[in-house]
């Protein structure tokens, strides 16, 4: 078979989740753990772990899928003529026909007069928008087109360290060069240009760097970049003449009073012509993260700006392959850039659940960073932003040692027993990259506050124990 698609690997549906599936089918057929469920923590699944939908998106996806409700007196008029709207672009009035390549027309005008609004009036063009399978497959598909070369000229991708692992995974698949730069754990995860420019000095040695990957709001590391870092990271992009991908699927997730999202198009754009002329830059969103967590439409998109007209060509040929996006996953994320606005009759509703989710999660982040920080031996860098934790986890040398003798990565191996003494499923450091000689876990933030305040106690008494046991010396 391809030796690449052997070579992927994707660290948050990896072993360790297979071995809680094996888990649960034990407990289902009656054998006794010292724990009555597993608890899925490795995942930003927002439903999944109890938070409800909200209730406008639902109401206009419901409406497209099954016209007739239209006539229905228990659906909100604003969601109706979203409704009518979307499926008056569709082919046949149906949700259920193929849409454009790109996305449907009306559809892609909401995305980029959303952009607009959200940038204080930065213009977006429509024909930039491109309706993804969720943000993965606009990702995937922009480092399809990028990657070329062989030997030393073979296209190098910068990702963070630690990076969510779908860039790992098709940097592996596209046969190109990963990249490595390292985040700084002892500055809340900042990004430091001068890191940038040693990785792309030493990637120069054997292979062309094209290509530079951010995440921001962070995953796994949660934190917000300031927009003087973003100048800098920008600069250095122009100078290098790299091409920007900027992850920004976490942008309704800021926590702090004094953190705030700044997206790379408008910092771009307020930069001047020099860069916002010049800078090649794709930026994506989700339905599946912010308030929303609606995972299962796939909904997303990406702005692609200062491409090449030829390349554009491509782009959109590379689209039409895959034909669409699902048609669903659109209409989710249309209500994600067109909400009910003060006046609409569903604006109060759809307002308080926003801020329930939202101010939920960002006392759960709070909450999650005092708790680890209590245990002897973890330590948790501030929860900016995104849905995650990523504390850095003492091991023991006696612990690392039998590690390896199972040829098992230290934290995978912290993580493997955390699972079987207590049932709870999350992701080790070394799936998402950490520098050597540091051991991470990645745990989501989602689960309700009792139930999460029950999963930090479990692995605060595990660790403990865990310590005890491998004869812990401080």
């Amino acid at each position: 078979m391809n030796p690449l698609v052997k070579a992927v690997e994707y660290a948050v549906r990896g072993p360790i989740l297979l071995k809680a599936g094996e888990i649960e089918m034990e407990l289902q057929r009656g054998i006794k753990k010292p724990f009555t469920e597993v608890i899925k923590a490795n995942i930003g699944d927002a439903h999944a772990m109890g938070q409800q939908p909200i209730t406008f998106l639902r109401q206009v996806v419901a409406l497209c899928t099954y016209p007739n409700l239209l006539d229905s007196p228990s659906f909100p008029e604003d969601a109706k003529n979203r409704a009518r709207r979307i499926l008056k672009a569709c082919g046949g009035n149906s949700l259920g026909a193929y849409s454009a390549s790109q996305g449907v027309n009306c559809i892609r005008e909401d995305v980029a007069a959303y952009i607009e609004r959200r940038d204080g009036g930065v213009p977006a063009d429509p024909d930039n928008i491109y309706l993804t399978t969720g943000a993965s497959d606009g990702i995937s598909t922009i480092l399809k087109i990028l990657v070329s070369g062989g030997g030393k000229s073979r296209t190098g991708v910068l990702i963070p360290i630690p990076q969510y692992p779908l860039y790992s995974a098709v940097i592996s698949e596209l046969d190109a060069i990963q990249v490595n730069y390292y985040l700084d754990e002892e500055n809340y995860w900042a990004l430091d240009v001068n890191e940038l420019r040693r990785a792309v000095t030493e990637a120069k040695e054997y292979c062309n760097p094209k290509v530079l990957c951010i995440i921001n709001p962070g995953n796994p590391t949660g934190q917000v970049q300031s927009r003087k870092c973003i100048e800098e990271v920008i600069h250095f992009a122009w100078e290098e003449k790299l091409f920007l991908l900027a992850d920004e699927v976490y942008q309704d997730n800021v926590y702090p009073k004094d953190c705030q999202f700044h997206s790379f198009k408008k910092v771009l754009y307020e930069m001047g012509p020099e860069y916002s002329s010049n800078v090649e830059l794709a930026s994506f969103h989700s339905t599946s993260k912010g308030y929303m967590g609606e995972c299962g439409y796939r909904g997303g998109y990406m702005e692609v700006i200062n491409l090449h007209p030829e390349i554009k060509g491509q782009l959109v040929k590379m689209l039409s392959v895959r034909l669409c996006p699902p048609v669903s996953g659109q209409a989710a994320m249309d209500i994600v850039v067109n909400p009910p606005v003060p006046g609409e009759e569903s604006f109060e509703q759809f307002n308080r659940e926003k801020e329930f989710v939202l101010s939920n999660l960002a006392k759960k982040a709070k909450l999650t960073e005092d708790l680890f920080n209590q245990v002897p031996g973890i330590h948790c860098n501030p929860l900016q932003g995104a849905m995650y934790a990523f504390p850095r986890i003492f091991i023991p040398t006696k612990a690392i040692e039998t590690a390896k003798a199972h040829k098992m990565a230290p934290d995978m191996f912290y993580c493997m027993k955390l699972l079987e003494e207590t049932g709870i499923c999350v992701v080790p450091g070394s799936g998402f990259g950490q520098r050597e000689g540091t051991y991470h876990l990645r745990m989501t933030i989602l689960p309700p506050v009792e139930k999460l305040k029950i999963v930090l106690e479990k692995v605060k008494d595990f660790h403990i124990k865990f310590l005890e046991k491998r004869l812990f010396v401080p």
